[in-house]
Formats: C-alpha cells, structure tokens, sequence
C-alpha cells in the first residue's frame, strides 16, 4: 500500500437500485395519412407528443375513410388530450393514386377549392385549355386549407378570367390491403414496413409502444392475428395489448359477434375486442381508437400504473353506431352478452356513456384471471416491463451474493411500494435454490420468481333487500 497521510473519501455502489419509470398506454396506431402535407414520409416511425407535431408529420384531413391515422389525432390529442402517440402511415403518395383529366373551375374571389384529395405536387393549371401550363407561386398559389387543395390566382398573374383549367393526381387507398398493414422486411435491404416497424419503436426512441391499434384494418382476420403476435412480444422484450375492431359493417347484431369472433379465431390474451363504432356529435370513429386513449387517460390518472379497469369510464361519445352511421341502441343485457363472450363495447349509463367489459378477447375460452381480465394482464406486463428495464444493466455483471441480494431487495421494496398504493393486494419476490442448481449458476444463470396479486375490477355487485317486520313494531309498537 502506498504511503497516505491525512483524511479522505471513497464511495461505493448503493445496495439498491431505482427501479425504472416506465410510461404505460403509448399508442402505436398504423394507417393511412395525407403525407403529402407534411414531412413524415411512408413507412416510418414517427413519435408525436400533441396534435400540432402529428400534423406537421402526417398532415390532416377530415376524410378518416381514407386517412385513418387522422382519427387516431383527434381522439388521442384533442379529444382525451393523451400523448405521446407512435404512427406508421403505409400510404404512399407517389403510388396510392389515380389521375383525375383536365376539368374546367369557376373562380369565386379567385379562388377555388378541387373536390377531390388532390396532391399538391401533381397538379396543373392553366388558364385555358389550350394554354400553356401556368407558374406556381407567379400566376397561382396551392395550398392545403381544412385537408382540401385551393388554386388562388395571384395578382397580376396569367389568370385574368374567372375559370381556370385544372388537371391533378388524387389520393386513392383503394390498393392499400391488409398486406401493407402487416408489412414485413426488404430481404435486399433489411428494411422493415407495416406492422414489423413496432420492434424498431424501443430501439429509436426507448419507449415501449404498449397498444397496437390499426383502425379500419383490424378487422381483417389476418392483420388481427399478425397485431396480436407483435403484442405479444415487442422487441422480443415486452407485452403490450392489440385492440381490435369486430366489423360493424358486416356484423350488424350484438348477437352474431361472437359467431364473428368465433370465425376469424380472435381468442388471444393480447387482444382486445370491441364492437360497435361510436359517434360524438353525428362523427363516427372506431371503438378501438376510443379505448387506446381511454386506457392511456385512466392510466395517467393513476399516476401511469394500469392497476384499474377502463371499463364504466366516460367515453368521448353520444352513440353506438354501425359503419354506415346508423345508431344501434343495446341494453345493458345486450352488453353484457358482449362482454361475456370476450367483447368490449360501450352503452349509456345513469346519464353516462362509457366503456362497457373487462375481458380481454381469450374470454371465455380461458378463466385464467391473469390472462382475461384487462387490468389483472396489463399489470404483469407492467411489472415485466419495469423488470427488464431496471436490471438490463445488470446483465454480464460479475454474479456474486451481493448482486442477487441487490435484486430482491430493490424489488421487494418496489412491489410493497405497489401495495400500498393499492395497484397490488401484495408481492414478493424469492430467489429460490431448486430454481438455481450449481450448474445453472455455474453457466451464469439466475432465477427469480415473482409472485403478485393485481387487483380484480368489482365487475359485479349485489344488494339483497328483505322485509324486516321489526321495524313494524319499532315504529307502531307501545
């Protein structure tokens, strides 16, 4: 040892560690979007706090039958006002569309609105038919105003008339199939499309985006199944929940949406099911991207853990409707077959419209209560997530005494933490020596067993009145 003289410090590393914040309810919506008013391009991942930064990406339009990513902003940002959200448009501009001829347009102010989804790159104006093609932004400005193109004639341009001569591309998703939904990777060049962009979200941003929704894509059997495989297993990490959408187009009775269910095999623990649409204020929107910012809302209010059901929470809705728009007004027993066939839906009650079912799409095929119930699932994937993401650091240190009782010890601490709070009835963890035989530890595995308890939502209550003649005497006896 070297010669000291004097007084001095050192510091070693805390016992405990602090386990991770993890954010829960992040929505990854995949879809169509009028990319060509904005910069966020096809197939790429893009992250979105508010509305104004998810328009400046995707650009909005009003047309969610063709844009349907565009619904996913108004209910998450302005409607609930949740966020982050994560988008993949799959719509491609320079491939989704169809030519739309020359057409004669009156000017009213000097200007005039084309009726179709025009994309700005592609159009053509002149001042006659036989004239030459006019100078954007010398004879005319284009611009988007409510998701529609104007032509304005600028002062002192070409356009002296009150007509113009206008031929364009317009936006057509008619080619756009569940395929471009479920995407896949560019063998050549690794790139990754469609719902396979999910596994690049933790690795860009290092967040886990935890519900999948694709609206008006869902309820295709195929992109269902697919949705609820990347739940299941986000960057071979993480489970997450898809929600899914019965098709209220073709499936018009409460009673026939099990018979649904049922034929397109829509029975898995990361799977939510709902059905009908809903609508506030005559405007339709698919139940799936309610419930996404629903359970986003009810999670941030319960300071981000997914302890709590979001079933019997207000909706940002008046109605339940089909997809052509017509209302479908169910009683609660209506509802209540939903629900007990794994089918979340939405009704009004005591003046309130609400989110209606706590099973998760498994139900009733499997009772395992970690597996049906909505809150009793997320809260596993919860504690997973925070597991993984507190003691990845961990991984490759020297394994010794100290390391295993660092483990426990943070987690015992945290999941007590949890109980108190109410988000669990209790947990432990122990690190047991069946589970770690000399040769395991040896090859440098440890095992921990967690053992916890979420709790149940009260879906069902019961009050038993009886008529006690005591009171008769109380009241009228001498």
């Amino acid at each position: 040892m070297a010669y000291y003289h004097g007084i001095k410090t050192s510091e070693v590393a805390t016992s405990l560690s602090t386990p991770a914040e993890v954010q829960t309810g992040i929505t990854f919506a995949i879809g169509t979007a009028p990319v060509y008013m904005g910069d966020g391009g096809t197939n790429k991942v893009l992250f979105a706090n508010n509305y104004s930064e998810a328009v400046a990406a995707l650009g909005y339009s009003d047309d969610w039958d063709t844009f349907t990513l565009c619904e996913v902003m108004k209910t998450h940002y302005q409607l609930y006002g949740v966020g982050p959200v994560i988008f993949v448009n799959v719509f491609d501009p320079e491939k989704h569309k169809s030519a739309v001829a020359e057409t004669e347009m009156t000017l009213v102010d000097k200007a005039v609105k084309l009726p179709d989804i025009a994309i700005i790159g592609s159009v053509v104006v002149k001042a006659s038919a036989a004239g030459d093609a006019l100078v954007a932004g010398t004879d005319y400005e284009a611009f988007y105003s409510d998701g529609s193109l104007v032509i304005e004639a600028v002062d002192g341009g070409a356009i002296t008339g009150t007509s113009i001569f206008v031929s364009y591309d317009k936006a057509d998703i008619t080619d756009i199939k569940g395929a471009d939904i479920i995407g896949g990777i560019d063998v050549t060049t690794g790139a990754k499309t469609g719902l396979e962009l999910v596994n690049s979200v933790y690795p860009k941003y290092g967040i886990i985006p935890e519900l999948i929704i694709a609206p008006g894509f869902s309820s295709d059997a195929t992109v269902a199944a697919v949705m609820a495989t990347k739940a299941g297993s986000i960057s071979s990490l993480f489970k997450g929940k898809a929600i899914v959408d019965a098709d209220s187009s073709t499936v018009t009775k409460y009673s026939d949406v099990y018979q649904w269910k049922s034929d397109n095999n829509i029975n898995d623990s990361n799977v939510i099911l709902g059905w009908p649409m809903v609508a506030l204020g005559g405007v339709k929107y698919h139940l799936s991207s309610h419930i996404a910012a629903l359970m986003a809302s009810v999670d941030s209010a319960n300071g981000g853990v997914p302890s709590e059901s979001p079933s019997n929470k207000a909706l940002q809705a008046d109605s339940t409707v089909l997809a052509d728009g017509s209302e479908i007004v169910m009683e609660l027993s209506e509802v209540n077959v939903l629900n007990s066939k794994g089918v979340v839906s939405a009704t009004n009650i005591a003046g309130r419209f609400v989110l209606w079912g706590n099973e998760t799409a498994c139900y009733p095929t499997s009772t395992d209560v970690k597996d049906y119930f909505i809150s009793v699932n997320r809260m596993f994937g919860y504690v997973a997530q925070v597991v993984i993401l507190t003691f990845q650091s961990k991984i490759d240190s020297r394994m010794s005494r100290r390391l295993i009782d660092s483990i426990m010890d943070t987690l015992n601490i945290w999941l007590a933490g949890l109980k108190t709070a109410e988000h669990l009835y209790g947990g432990r963890v122990e690190f047991d020596a069946d589970d770690n035989p000399v040769t395991s530890l040896m090859a440098g595995k440890l095992k921990f067993r967690i053992y916890m308890t979420p709790p149940s939502p009260a879906k069902e209550m019961e009050f038993v009145q009886e008529y006690d003649v005591d009171y008769v005497t109380e009241a009228l006896g001498g």
